[in-house]
């Protein structure tokens, strides 16, 4: 019996010694547990905290901004809008006949056709590029949601020619159609060249090449054809994903001496064109939004109007301009055929040559050169 009360004492401590031993493993692993993720969180922190993008006059390392004037877009002033506007009606369809692109530009030349709203084909003999394609339906999320288009594309899309390279100029909806830019990977395998921070978009289009490039910085399409990422004053964001974290531009276009330059989505801004102009060159071309500016209290941080689309016209030194971005999609107040009056007016005011500024209609071409 005293043998199996000692065996049984000794026994309990070594459950004891056992037991403790295990607690003291199990709260060194637990601390060693808290301190990695301590450690991860730590690192997730500074992660976040890094820079993703070069510091810069228009961005903090992850949020990009515009230069001196910035626009603050906030829930609460789209609800307002979308509250108190009056918008004026636009047809629903608007029929456009199909047209097949023009012959393929000599040496020294450059063919613009506009397609629709920010979509133009331009054609030069070093290769084809597409701006701002949109093909869908509607612009919003997959191309079947949001402002419906009252016109069709001008060229269809299978009658465009081989495109090299896609200029996209920021996320929003009605220059961003992913279901445009996936047909498009699929069917001609371009380069697509965009702001900072839109690569993600590229790459769930399913593009192989994909060029990001901050303002100021050029690519070489191939000896002799080269895009620079140009400054505009705009913002971005799409349905999900944080306000700004994408990069927007509009784009120069250099093929041999000729220029056009895509000013993509813009406000104006009495520095920015004037810098374009003075580091670029004043291009051949300019192609400028006129459309989308009603009401200026929300818009004018968004979109010029056509006074200032002429302003603009003026301080790039452009020998011509064309408008864009009005008639397919009402994303404003204003009616379809308001801003070609205004336009019309501001030319007149500000005395610019017959032809300098103008309009064309879906489908139609301008040739440089």
């Amino acid at each position: 019996a005293p043998h199996g009360l000692g065996w049984h004492a000794a026994n309990q401590r070594g459950v004891a010694y056992a037991h403790h031993g295990r607690t003291q493993a199990a709260e060194k692993n637990f601390s060693s547990s808290r301190c990695a993720v301590g450690k991860a969180a730590g690192f997730g922190i500074v992660a976040a905290l890094m820079p993703r993008f070069p510091i810069s006059e228009h961005c903090n390392g992850r949020v990009f901004f515009n230069p001196r004037h910035h626009p603050r877009i906030w829930p609460w002033s789209i609800l307002f809008w979308k509250c108190t506007s009056r918008p004026a009606r636009w047809p629903r369809w608007v029929e456009i006949a199909s047209r097949t692109p023009p012959a393929a530009p000599g040496p020294g030349e450059i063919a613009a056709t506009w397609i629709n709203h920010a979509t133009f084909l331009l054609q030069t003999p070093l290769g084809n590029v597409l701006t701002d394609p949109v093909y869908s339906p509607c612009c919003g999320p997959e191309g079947r949601y949001g402002i419906r288009r009252v016109h069709a594309p001008a060229v269809e899309f299978d009658a465009l020619p081989k495109i090299a390279a896609v200029l996209l100029s920021h996320d929003h909806y009605d220059h961003c159609d992913l279901p445009t830019l996936s047909r498009l990977a699929a069917a001609h395998d371009p380069v697509l060249i965009t702001p900072l921070g839109n690569a993600d978009l590229g790459h769930r289009a399913g593009f192989r090449q994909i060029v990001e490039l901050d303002w100021w910085q050029a690519h070489t399409l191939t000896p002799g054809l080269v895009v620079t990422a140009t400054p505009a004053r705009h913002w971005s964001n799409r349905v999900t994903g944080w306000r700004n974290r994408r990069l927007w531009a509009g784009f120069n276009l250099r093929c041999g001496a000729r220029t056009v330059h895509f000013a993509g989505d813009t406000a104006y801004d009495d520095q920015m064109f004037d810098e374009i102009r003075h580091r670029l060159g004043p291009p051949d071309l300019a192609l400028l939004p006129i459309g989308a500016y009603e009401p200026r209290w929300f818009m004018k941080t968004q979109h010029c109007t056509p006074a200032e689309a002429v302003q603009l016209h003026r301080d790039l030194g452009a020998h011509r301009s064309v408008a864009m971005h009005w008639g397919c999609f009402q994303l404003a107040d204003e009616s379809r055929e308001a801003p070609l009056q205004a336009l019309a007016d501001a030319s007149a005011r500000a005395r610019l040559a017959p032809g300098e500024f103008t309009v064309i209609q879906p489908g139609e071409s301008v040739r440089v050169g």
